[in-house]
């Protein structure tokens, strides 16, 4: 089946969202939606979920699931707020368990916060499937950006996350906790092995030096042929040589703007740490830890 597959980019993080939804029916998918949040105030805002939310009921459609590819560093999921709206089931990898557990020692979260990946409402494994109305998911595991990365291939079509951005642009980077560059390049072995006009979609796009337009849908043929780290004309053609690239890259490159609040919100599967007596959030600023 070749799903209907609606995008929206917020230009705030570069992220990609998407809307799934299956040819002949109203039954869809979200996948990696957006909490909108000032840094500076510490405000959440619901802009862009509700985007989302708005084309949903436009369109007549039924959320049978809210999907995240991984535990994002750079922007806030809006998974509890779009299932408050429009119901469905959150999930996500199973390894959200290793990340929690790294995570709640950076925080200092202490016994209270469960480290089961209880507060989603499914965790998924390597060849796990799922249903969006009469359209089969199926999952395929692929860290190396984190350890909870997971691909869901839905149809035809296979979202990505951050493990692999457009072919002009490369690869995704691994020098977060739990990060492995050799595992990555493993992992997107899975993804390039996928018939050549499966249609991937990206978590992000950054336009690369010389493109003028943002974009975030390729196929398996064109990052064989043409993605600067993993493809035929790029440098990593080899575990090794990808290894000492993507590593020297890496050392390189800034923490990501947001990384401490996404981290303590999406680990909870978009979910604000518990209030204090008084009924206040507060999030952490762990000095010199991450």
């Amino acid at each position: 089946m070749q799903p209907k597959v609606h995008a929206f980019f917020d230009d705030v993080t570069n992220t990609v969202s998407y809307v799934v939804q299956e040819p002949q029916g109203s039954a869809a998918a979200i996948i990696d939606s957006v909490l909108d949040y000032d840094q500076a105030s510490g405000r959440t805002d619901t802009t862009s979920a509700d985007k989302i939310a708005n084309f949903i009921r436009t369109e007549g459609l039924s959320v049978e699931w809210i999907l995240e590819s991984h535990v994002h560093a750079d922007h806030l999921s809006a998974a509890p707020y779009l299932q408050e709206q429009l119901g469905g089931k959150i999930g996500i990898g199973a390894n959200i368990t290793v990340v929690q557990d790294t995570f709640g020692k950076v925080f200092n979260e202490g016994t209270q916060f469960q480290r089961d990946g209880s507060q989603f409402d499914a965790l998924f494994n390597e060849g796990d499937s799922f249903l969006v109305g009469q359209m089969r998911g199926d999952v395929l595991s692929t860290p190396g950006h984190t350890p909870a990365c997971m691909t869901f291939v839905i149809g035809e079509s296979a979202f990505v996350g951050d493990t692999l951005f457009m072919p002009d642009f490369g690869t995704a980077r691994c020098d977060f906790p739990g990060g492995s560059s050799k595992t990555l390049f493993n992992s997107i072995q899975k993804i390039l092995a996928l018939p050549d006009e499966t249609r991937i979609f990206v978590g992000h796009d950054y336009k690369a030096p010389g493109r003028d337009e943002f974009a975030w849908e390729t196929t398996v043929g064109e990052q064989k042929a043409l993605n600067i780290h993993v493809g035929q004309t790029g440098l990593g053609r080899k575990i090794d040589e990808f290894i000492k690239m993507r590593d020297t890259r890496d050392a390189t490159l800034a923490v990501p703007r947001l990384i401490l609040p996404s981290l303590q919100v999406n680990m909870r599967a978009g979910n604000m740490p518990e209030p204090d007596d008084q009924g206040k959030v507060f999030l952490k600023v762990p000095v010199n830890s991450i």
